[in-house]
């Protein structure tokens, strides 16, 4: 069986003399610290859809990711957790023949049955038209009847799951900003829907080149998920720190400093990208004195 998780997070109020100069207040929503196995908005996305499985009766999750996929790495635990099997497609068929790095090895110790596809192969494969309306595998079928989950696990109920974490944040007004990584669009699809009024949400994008795709996303899960769009939210993408899985010295500068200076690890892709980019913003006076930031920490730092 899966453990449950230890919900509500920890909210920790984090001051910091550089944010107090801007008038502007952290805390931190440790969402990291949600599940030990599958932490973080993994645990948010993946509950939903795993309940969805076991009521339809599935016994396969077919998914998809990169070389180091968080998300493969989670849909593979609580999948065998579960005593369902799952799949998980690779980019990158380069890598069928490698030794496997950590993460992969970590999936396949789950019990994960990974194929490995071309770049072009794995596009269409994740696109959406090769899924079927509920989720089944359409152009799949090599694989039988199974759950297919998205790449980043983002899908109507992803989004409704991620909503818990707004909800668990009870204080919220209209100084307050919710702030979380973007990497499909799924947490912050969430989150935004389970704003209060007032309240506003910002994304910090992990990926370049994703401008007005993001915003697309974000929009279109809101409205498979809630029937209608939601305002409040916007998403930066000038500190992707040079593309998806990037992380430059003055990145790493920084997350070391942040650690040093509170106490915290930081898992480099998503979280201390999402920190860095709110102390730009706040030191170049992009939030009114009195805002109080929320930075939802979605993942625990690699292993290795």
């Amino acid at each position: 069986m899966l453990e449950a998780a230890r919900l509500p997070t920890p909210l920790v109020d984090c001051p910091d003399e550089a944010l107090a100069r801007a008038g502007v207040e952290l805390r931190l929503k440790r969402d990291d610290l949600a599940h030990p196995l599958v932490p973080g908005n993994k645990w948010r996305k993946l509950a939903p859809n795993l309940a969805a499985a076991v009521e339809q009766g599935h016994t396969r999750l077919l998914t998809f990711g990169g070389a180091y996929s968080t998300h493969l790495r989670a849909v593979a635990v609580a999948a065998g957790a579960l005593g369902l099997a799952s799949v998980g497609l690779v980019r990158g068929e380069e890598l069928a023949d490698a030794p496997r790095n950590w993460s992969l090895r970590a999936a396949e110790a789950a019990g994960m049955e990974l194929v490995f596809l071309s770049r072009a192969d794995y596009r269409e494969a994740a696109g959406r038209s090769a899924l079927g309306p509920a989720g089944d595998a359409g152009r799949l079928e090599r694989w039988g009847r199974c759950l297919v989950l998205p790449e980043g696990g983002s899908n109507a109920l992803a989004a409704r799951g991620a909503a818990a974490v707004a909800a668990e944040l009870t204080d919220l007004g209209e100084r307050d900003v919710v702030c979380c990584p973007v990497g499909t669009g799924g947490t912050l699809a969430g989150i935004a829907a389970g704003l209060p009024p007032g309240a506003r949400a910002l994304g910090v994008a992990v990926l370049r080149g994703g401008a007005g795709y993001l915003e697309g996303e974000v929009a279109r899960l809101h409205r498979e998920a809630y029937g209608r769009e939601f305002a409040g939210w916007r998403i930066d993408h000038d500190h992707h720190g040079g593309g998806y899985g990037r992380v430059p010295a003055a990145l790493e500068e920084f997350a070391a400093g942040f650690e040093r200076r509170h106490g915290v690890a930081l898992e480099r892709r998503y979280v201390a990208k999402l920190l860095a980019a709110l102390y730009d913003l706040a030191a170049a006076g992009a939030f009114p004195p009195g805002t109080r930031l929320t930075a939802v920490v979605t993942g625990l730092p690699d292993p290795v």
